[in-house]
This record gives C-alpha cells, sequence and structure tokens, in this order.
C-alpha cells in the first residue's frame, strides 16, 4: 500500500490491486496545488472548501461524505460521527472520522476534528495501524490534544496532517508542537510512504514531505 500525501488533509491512498482512495480534496485557494489525477473512492469528512473540492478529479469515481458503512469499489469504509469543534459543531459544524481497510492494513482519517475522543467514540473507531490526524490547531487538535487522541486510539504509525506549511493560505500551527508531546518524528523526504509488511510498534510519527 501506498500513502501520498497532497497537503492539508488530503491523502491518496493506493492498494496493491491499483485502487486510489482520495481523501479531503481542497480548492486551490488553500495554497496546495488541487489534486488532477483519478480516483476510485472520495472520502470528504465535511463540506468546507479546503476539504470538499472534486472538480479537478479525473473519471468516475464514488463519493463518500456520511455516516455510516460503506462498501465503496469494494473498499469496506465506515464513517463515525464526531464534531468539528469543543461545542458539538456548534461553532464549526459536523466532522466525519472515517476508517477503511485495504491491503489488510485499517487506516483512520480524522477529517477536522476538533475535540478530545470518548470511550465511545475509541470503541467505534476500533483497532487502526495508520492514523492520519490533524495538529495544526485553530480549527482543529492542536499539538497537544493530537497527540492525547492518538495515544489514545494507539496505532502503528501516526502521519500528522493539517498544519502550517509555507504554501498553506491561512494560520494554524506547524507540526513541532505535536512531535514534542509524541516525543518522536520520523521526517520521510518526500510525499509518500510504502507499508508492505506487518506493523507491530505504536504510535511511530511519519511526517511527510507534501512536494
Amino acid at each position: 500500500m501506498k500513502i501520498t500525501w497532497l497537503g492539508h488533509a488530503s491523502f491518496i491512498i493506493e492498494d496493491s490491486k491499483g485502487r486510489k482512495l482520495l481523501t479531503d480534496p481542497f480548492d486551490k485557494t488553500v495554497g496546495y496545488e488541487t489534486y488532477k489525477g483519478t480516483a476510485d473512492v472520495v472520502t470528504i469528512s465535511h463540506e468546507h472548501f479546503d476539504h470538499n473540492y472534486t472538480k479537478d478529479i479525473q473519471g468516475n469515481f464514488e463519493l463518500v461524505n456520511k455516516v455510516g458503512f460503506f462498501y465503496a469499489c469494494d473498499i469496506p469504509v465506515k464513517g463515525i460521527p464526531s464534531y468539528h469543534d469543543k461545542s458539538k459543531g456548534a461553532k464549526r459544524g459536523d466532522n466525519i472520522i472515517y476508517t477503511f481497510k485495504m491491503d489488510d492494513y485499517v487506516i483512520c482519517h480524522l477529517g477536522d476534528l476538533g475535540h478530545a475522543l470518548t470511550k465511545e467514540d475509541i470503541e467505534a473507531i476500533g483497532k487502526v495501524n495508520i492514523l492520519l490526524i490533524p495538529v495544526g490547531g485553530n480549527f482543529t487538535l492542536d499539538g497537544k490534544e493530537a497527540a492525547e487522541v492518538a495515544k489514545a486510539i494507539d496505532s502503528n504509525i501516526v502521519i500528522p496532517m493539517h498544519y502550517k506549511t509555507p504554501e498553506l493560505s491561512f494560520p494554524l500551527d506547524g507540526v513541532e508542537n505535536f512531535i514534542m508531546y509524541m516525543k518522536n518524528g520520523d521526517k520521510i523526504e518526500n510525499n509518500s510512504l510504502e507499508i508492505t509488511a506487518e506493523l507491530t510498534e505504536h504510535n511511530i510519527v511519519k511526517i511527510l514531505n507534501y512536494k
């Protein structure tokens, strides 16, 4: 399986069968280049401009933007309700956490999660191998809060997202606080991570380069 970070909260995840799942595509105002390739499945955590832009995606794809259980292109996808803020959505609305299984790995994309997770939330998410988590604060979890959530989920690999980079057009914190609270961080020189082996360690942070 290959995970490619496009910037912000957007990833392309491609399995050994060549199926591509795209998360939270953004529009050009975000600062990164929009995704213009193909996808088989697109998940959208909430309907904000920096997470729901699908106009540049090529070909036919299955769109998942709801809570529930789905088999999109034969990929099992679960949408779990959550909120974009600490006020049960009163400030920024709802958010959907997605888990999906590809090549026997369970990936969890937290979208723009803005609050700590309850025991019930953790149970609904279940076992996770690869966690994609927002860490930039302001609109989502900050570095300290994200570290607490990551440790509660206890995945094998943790990939931070939704944080400040030179290209991003609006204010967020960088990834540094998250790394400090996680007490580890392996910087990857490119924007992709290939996973083929059994994962045995826990909470290993992989920092992808979006370029």
